[in-house]
């Protein structure tokens, strides 16, 4: 399968705000800065069967399928501000494809590009990389029906 690269306007926005911040501490402001502008999850869909296992913070994601090709568009939550504003990242890279598309992203490579290997935690990556897995999760499910 060939590599899709996300290239969105908001991903390529993400990206240059990144290269212009120099610190890693104005890098983690802007990332909290993202996930406050993050769409409210509301508390019922805050659930069990919602809930992203394999991070350490609370984290819940659904994803909505719609139109024919299938599009997904995704909503999130998290009770940690970092982990909001890499939701927000995260929506802005996979959010409106197709489940192809979403397959078909190198998310090492994006995670890698933002500089997320070096600058988080290990519990912080692995969660990060639950929350990509859940993605791809949603996308295999609506390939699927």
């Amino acid at each position: 399968m060939s590599e899709v690269m996300a290239s969105d306007s908001k991903v390529e926005e993400i990206i240059e705000d990144f290269e212009y911040l120099e610190s890693w501490e104005d890098r983690f402001r802007y990332i909290i800065d993202l996930g406050r502008k993050l769409t409210p999850m509301g508390d019922d869909l805050k659930n069990e069967e919602t809930k992203v296992d394999g991070c350490t913070s609370q984290v819940w994601m659904v994803a909505k399928r719609s139109g024919a090709p299938a599009v997904l568009s995704f909503t999130a939550d998290s009770d940690a501000h970092i982990v909001r504003g890499l939701i927000a990242i995260l929506i802005a890279i996979y959010d409106g494809r197709q489940p192809d598309e979403i397959l078909g992203i190198d998310a090492k490579s994006m995670i890698a590009r933002l500089g997320f290997e070096q600058h988080l935690s290990p519990n912080r990556a692995n969660g990060l990389y639950a929350m990509v897995g859940r993605i791809r999760q949603f996308a295999v499910e609506a390939k699927a029906t």
